[in-house]
């Protein structure tokens, strides 16, 4: 029975042996294949694990407990076959993330349990251990950090588990483990902490005693501001906008402590075009003309929307000719005292609203053209009609008109042949029309956009260059304008919404321009913008941040420490399943009717390799056959990840061995019953130093998990 049991055991330890390096080799080759700048995923490991592999530079998906701008891996359990496609390249924006917009909940990501999640950080971290020779591995070089969701089913309710290597020079020296836990949701009255709990912990912990204690605040703009037109939101669609104020400071005295004006303060602003609340709404209307031009001479159809006005847009081109000629002839015409009446009382609303873009005064006749011709034109065969007329007084030389020197339409450059006495045949079939309107509308958008930043001195006009470029294609020509919309948004809002100061505009104009010149449209992106604490603190009067959290720290470099805690109205992370949402506190001390937070308690644990086991007091525990670290009268287990390959005979038969970050607790024996699982704090000294204050000891907490 003996040796059948030894075989088991022997058997096992080769089985697990096998998935470290299968599991190694795994992300060894999904980082040395995928080095791009990009979140490159989901590939599967096994049934049930995928992994994404997160480009350097791209959003953290654990931003506030780990700061970290490197690459990193992203293990999540694996979706039914039914609904996992192929690996693919995830464009993902880089810029900073705005609370509460997490994903759909089809795509939210699925967590791994916590059982799953410590073999896997296991692996991870054997395989990131020079000293663990035994393993034979191929490759030994440093990986990324890595980090497995958890789903919440263990008592702590665990939703992250990290690792990263500790490197110095070029070898790897140790491993930070990080645990994150989130309780919620709960209800405001029941977030309290007291901070100086959470340092003495923390000093407990890492046995450090010079400490520092950062706090950050996130507010929302409309929590803190009232609108003058917001009286009409029942009758109007609401400004989809996100408008954030941060705040960072040192010295933080309480938990929830509001921000002083010595703080740090930045606004965050995320605006997508489009509202019919937004200041530059009509603008918006004419760029979605445009757009929907430039879509249909890429596929090929005339779907015209509907016209803007009821007026016929030939009668519109006759009659700009007619005072045309008129002015050339000296003819003076009366102003017409017609009014545009808007359609309805709703539009009647929107042109009430003050606006910050005003329409140039120096259009061009084929910006005069495009105005009459985008609100009224009902059909191609309009289309066709208005140009008809346009060539006839080109070819007769009645249409003497000046033209923008960077006009570089077609129909520009007819006007400017026509000053020569003759002009080139254009047959207006096809898509030419189409064409030619959409290159007058580009023309004279992009100068409105321009006019606009330059005139304000929001930028000068070589910033501009790359969106009045004619050198790239049209549909370029048109995305790029697109952009300058979005810009004259963000700006636009900043101004209306905010009553940001001038001295502020520049700065975020030239974000918004540094942006787009390297990177598509992309209206989820957020642009930061530093301003003066007191200008933001209006932000965070009588209201609750959206976010407030607590970084206790310690040592430098490397050897830097945090425990974090954090206060969220969303969730700190996309992936946990609240099913526990209704696990509320059920006395009476909570208002169920109340507005929820989480709480989340990040920490993490710094473990140095051991240089050999045979410098460390390490015997074998005849009871329990566990290898242990004999120290005076102590005895502490050692988990697989210190151990090198002479130690494997004191691995537990047919178990494995998890470690995580934990809280501190007294080392004590294990007795000889074995336990589910056992946490301690280790300190292991190397052989022939008794010193209880040796420079050269090891010290980490850890978890030592039994399960089969």
């Amino acid at each position: 029975m003996g040796a059948f049991k030894l075989a088991a055991g022997f058997a096992g330890r080769r089985q697990q042996q096998e998935l470290l390096l299968d599991f190694h080799g795994f992300l060894r080759q999904v980082y040395e294949e995928n080095e791009e700048n990009i979140i490159k995923g989901p590939f599967a490991f096994e049934k049930d694990v995928q992994v994404y592999l997160v480009g350097e530079g791209c959003t953290n998906p654990v931003e506030g407990f780990w700061n970290s701008s490197s690459a990193m891996f992203v293990l999540e359990k694996r979706r039914p076959q039914e609904e996992t496609s192929q690996p693919e390249e995830q464009e993902i924006d880089t810029g900073t993330c705005i609370p509460g917009s997490a994903p759909e909940e089809d795509s939210a990501p699925l967590a791994l349990p916590l059982s799953r999640a410590r073999q896997l950080i296991s692996f991870y971290t054997m395989s990131q251990n020079p000293n663990m020779t035994h393993l034979k591995i191929s490759n030994p070089a440093p990986l990324p950090p890595l980090w497995v969701r958890c789903d919440r089913s263990d008592p702590q309710q665990t939703i992250w588990l990290g690792a990263e290597p500790l490197i110095t020079g070029n070898k790897l020296t140790g491993i930070h483990l990080h645990t994150v836990t989130c309780n919620g949701p709960v209800s405001f009255k029941c977030c309290s902490a007291d901070l100086k709990e959470l340092k003495e912990a923390h000093r407990t912990r890492h046995r450090s005693s010079d400490l520092t204690v950062k706090g950050f605040a996130c507010y929302e703009f409309l929590e803190a501001a009232t609108l003058d037109y917001l009286a009409l939101e029942d009758t109007l669609i609401a400004l989809e906008r996100h408008i954030f104020a941060d705040f960072s400071w040192d010295t933080v005295t309480k938990i929830l402590q509001a921000p002083p004006l010595t703080s740090a303060a930045e606004l965050k602003v995320q605006i997508a075009s489009g509202s019919p609340l937004s200041p530059v709404y009509e603008l918006n209307r004419e760029l979605q003309f445009l757009l929907s031009l430039a879509e249909s001479l890429k596929i090929g159809t005339t779907d015209w929307p509907k016209p803007q006005e009821r007026k016929p847009a030939a009668d519109l081109v006759q009659k700009l000719l007619k005072d045309v000629k008129d002015e050339i002839d000296g003819v003076k015409t009366p102003d017409s005292n017609e009014t545009e009446s808007p359609q309805n009382n709703t539009a009647a609303v929107y042109s009430s609203m003050k606006t910050p873009f005003i329409s140039r005064g120096d259009l061009d006749f084929a910006e005069q053209l495009w105005c009459k011709i985008w609100k009224n034109v009902a059909s191609y065969e309009d289309l066709v009609n208005c140009f008809t007329l346009i060539m006839k007084s080109l070819q007769s030389g009645e249409l003497q008109v000046w033209i923008h020197q960077g006009s570089n339409s077609l129909l520009s450059k007819l006007i400017k042949q026509s000053y020569h006495g003759s002009i080139e045949a254009v047959s207006l079939s096809g898509d030419t029309p189409v064409r030619m309107l959409l290159e007058i509308g580009v023309d004279k958008m992009k100068r409105d956009y321009v006019s606009y930043f330059v005139g304000k001195e929001l930028a000068i006009h070589s910033h501009l260059e790359y969106f009045m470029s004619t050198s790239v294609d049209l549909q370029e020509q048109v995305n790029r304008v697109q952009k300058l919309h979005h810009m004259l948004e963000i700006v636009g809002n900043c101004v209306e919404l905010l009553k940001l100061e001038h001295e502020n505009l520049p700065f975020l104009t030239q974000s918004c321009v540094n942006y787009y010149k390297e990177n598509p449209l992309n209206e989820k992106h957020v642009f930061q913008l530093p301003v003066r604490a007191t200008f933001a603190k209006e932000f965070c009067q009588n209201v609750y941040p959206q976010v407030w959290r607590a970084e206790i720290s310690s040592g430098q470099g490397q050897q830097n420490v945090k425990t974090v805690w954090q206060m969220s109205t969303t969730p700190p992370a996309e992936h946990p399943r609240l099913s526990r949402a209704g696990l509320l506190d059920e006395t009476g001390t909570c208002d169920s009717k109340e507005e929820r937070c989480f709480i989340t308690l990040a920490q993490c644990s710094q473990v140095t390799h051991a240089a050999s086991l045979k410098d460390l007091q390490c015997v074998p525990d005849e009871k329990s056959s566990y290898a242990i670290l004999g120290r005076r009268r102590r005895k502490t287990h050692l988990p697989l990840g210190f151990q090198c390959q002479s130690s494997l005979r004191g691995v537990p038969r047919g178990r494995d061995l998890h470690m995580a970050g934990t809280l501190p607790e007294h080392s004590r024996q294990i007795s000889p019953c074995r336990p589910s699982w056992y946490r301690s704090d280790i300190r292991a000294v190397p052989g022939g130093n008794n010193s209880a204050t040796s420079t050269r000891a090891l010290s980490v907490s850890w978890k030592l998990d039994l399960k089969t």
